[in-house]
């Protein structure tokens, strides 16, 4: 039985460390493409890639010490650290993706290609939607602080790169009409509108590590 855990932990570390490490690329690869294509899109995609790393690391981090006979009173500092860590992360994402969804409202520019962000944003989908399915099998497994944790991060990431994908096929496709406008806005608005929601209420459901754990957006209060 116990080798059975230390089996779950590892393989659960590992799909930890892959993820970080198959995300790492992405602010660069973003930010080149927002660079270039001066897409109000890709930058806020730009944005949101960073602060997800950041949150990445830090449950990366969390996991391994939690697991490595961290004394109880530490288990629950990092756990938090951790949730506040996603939770944060979702809302800068969220309120990048917000703004860039009213500002297409009034201003619809882009001064270059978007065939780069928008092969970046597709790849970042399936291997988001992955590791969403990936964290959730997990999850029911055993239930785990840090695991329920990214998999409600993969969850809010796969669904803004699903907009940005959409969002930048428009501009590829139909660059100057007025539809694309509106279409990309309101997607943004959406899906902006649901990852500030789940982040917080991660936040103000966050009053224990057992409650964050629970938590699934749409609980009721």
């Amino acid at each position: 039985m116990q080798d059975l855990e230390q089996k779950q932990t590892t393989k659960r570390e590992k799909t930890l460390l892959a993820a970080l490490l198959l995300s790492s690329p992405g602010p660069i690869a973003t930010g080149i493409a927002a660079f270039t294509s001066r897409s109000a899109t890709q930058i806020a995609d730009f944005l949101r890639r960073t602060a997800e790393l950041v949150a990445l690391f830090v449950s990366w981090w969390a996991f391994r010490k939690l697991h490595q006979g961290a004394k109880e009173d530490q288990k629950e500092r990092l756990e938090r650290a951790a949730f506040l860590t996603v939770a944060l992360a979702m809302l800068a994402s969220g309120v990048a993706m917000l703004a860039v969804g009213v500002s297409r409202l009034f201003v619809y520019k882009v001064t270059g290609s978007v065939a780069l962000g928008f092969t970046i944003a597709t790849l970042g989908l399936l291997t988001n939607t992955w590791f969403w399915w990936r964290y959730r099998t997990m999850a029911v497994e055993r239930r785990d602080s840090v695991i329920v944790g990214q998999e409600k991060l993969y969850r809010a990431k796969a669904l803004v790169d699903l907009v940005v994908v959409f969002a930048l096929a428009l501009v590829l496709i139909f660059p100057e009409s007025t539809v694309t406008r509106y279409m990309d806005a309101l997607g943004c608005i959406a899906v902006a509108s649901y990852v500030i929601y789940s982040g917080a209420m991660q936040l103000r459901k966050g009053k224990t590590v057992e409650e964050i754990a629970r938590f699934e957006p749409g609980d009721p209060e």
